[in-house]
């Protein structure tokens, strides 16, 4: 969260697979609930209405805006980070993003669904919070999240933000995005956790939590059986050799430029990419994108001033 004057600029990166703002990192999942749940714990009430946050799974939509859950799920995102600045009140300009080839047609509408209430009173794990929204500024997924790194890019340049919906390709050229070299492919992370889980039942006959797949996709490994993880681990190779022909497609030669990876899929390549380390750069920081929303919008609201 950084501050412009007497307003808290607050990203919040709505992934399909996780929620990020600067500091936090909360599962997009959202279960709805007419009195309050017995257990404690990521409990957001609004409009008397409670709601359990990073419960269940957040099916992919390619219109975020089309119900209320992402806009319930910033609500939680600003509580989180006004809560680490012990804050129960604040001015609040949202600083957010879409996928890059969406951006154009979506921004606006997605802009008036962030912004549908000025202002707002809810609650977050019982600490009771009123905010105003004082505006909010969309910004294309993928290029904030390197601002930090400009510096290392020189000559062209490709950047792959793999998330957990889709997959955002974007060209720089010595540090300048090129706009009429963006695409975005439905080739998230989730893809690959459809094909684990279906291939764990196919050879198996067991349905095997989400939570053990994301495991060994994130360190390369889990306490389970070895041929489980042969199993899970196969699907994994082949998905990331699916990413790397898709980059392909769209004229990657690791021989004429660097390839940036950024997102929740970069932990796939890294554990199961076969790739060379001094052409391929992975930024770990699940909360880059955010980081870099919040450094736009201060950047857009200083020049405003």
């Amino acid at each position: 969260m950084l501050r412009h004057k007497d307003t808290m600029i607050i990203a919040v990166d709505h992934g399909y697979g996780n929620i990020k703002t600067a500091n936090t990192v909360t599962h997009t999942g959202i279960a709805e609930y007419d009195s309050r749940p017995v257990f404690s714990g990521n409990i957001l009430e609004y409009e008397g209405i409670w709601y359990r946050i990073g419960e269940q799974h957040k099916e992919f939509i390619p219109d975020k805006a089309a119900d209320e859950d992402y806009f319930l799920l910033t609500l939680y995102a600003i509580a989180r980070e006004l809560h680490r600045e012990h804050l129960t009140e604040a001015n609040v300009h949202l600083a957010c993003g879409l996928p890059l080839t969406w951006v154009r047609t979506q921004r606006e509408t997605f802009r008036r669904y962030l912004t549908q209430k000025e202002e707002l009173s809810f609650s977050c794990n019982d600490v009771n919070y009123h905010i105003r929204i004082t505006g909010c500024s969309i910004f294309p997924q993928g290029y904030p999240a390197i601002i930090n790194h400009l510096d290392e890019f020189r000559g062209i340049n490709m950047l792959a933000d793999i998330g957990n919906g889709t997959m955002n390709i974007m060209y720089i050229n010595n540090k300048q995005p090129m706009e009429n070299r963006c695409w975005t492919e439905k080739l998230g992370v989730n893809q690959c956790m459809i094909r684990a889980k279906n291939a764990v039942m196919d050879k198996f006959g067991v349905r095997i939590d989400d939570a053990i797949i994301e495991q060994v996709f994130r360190y390369g490994t889990a306490d389970i059986g070895e041929e489980y993880l042969d199993c899970i681990r196969s699907i994994a190779e082949g998905y990331v050799s699916e990413l790397f022909a898709t980059l392909r497609k769209y004229d990657y030669d690791p021989d004429l430029m660097k390839l940036y990876v950024i997102g929740g899929g970069a932990c796939l390549l890294r554990h199961f990419g076969t790739y060379d380390t001094a052409r391929v750069e992975i930024i770990d920081d699940i909360c880059a994108t955010a980081k870099g929303y919040e450094q736009l919008a201060l950047m857009l609201l200083r020049k405003e001033a």
